[in-house]
């Protein structure tokens, strides 16, 4: 899992850099998914190399998921006009991204949770 938070870390930087140049944004805020995913990233590296934290790490990673979905579809919806602009694909693309890695997350979580409890009824 510290693999796939890495890896939507790099995403979510590459699509903040991307949204900004492309729609030639003078605003920070078009900045705010490469500064979720380099948190992303930072809490990958860690997991990957402090095992003991690993499992607190990634429910964090899954938490800072779901406030990435909320924060998106919430200035999305509560600042909507009509029209549809790099802002906007970026939230959306965003929560998608979001939403996906907690589905991977509750997924990881449940396989560690099996195999847990099947390793302490073999002992």
């Amino acid at each position: 899992m510290p693999a796939k938070t890495i890896g939507l870390g790099a995403v979510l930087i590459v699509l903040g850099v991307a949204v900004t140049f492309l729609s030639d944004s003078g605003s920070v805020t078009s900045m705010i998914p490469s500064f979720i995913g380099l948190l992303f990233v930072i809490i990958g590296v860690i997991a990957g190399v402090r095992e003991d934290l690993r499992k607190h790490l990634m429910h964090g990673a899954a938490m800072l998921a779901l406030l990435a979905i909320l924060g998106s579809l919430g200035s999305l919806i509560g600042r909507w006009e009509g029209d549809f602009g790099w802002a906007q694909i970026s939230q959306v693309i965003t929560a998608v991204l979001c939403a996906g890695f907690i589905q991977q997350a509750v997924m990881s979580f449940k396989a560690a949770r099996l195999a847990r409890e099947a390793n302490e009824a073999a002992a």
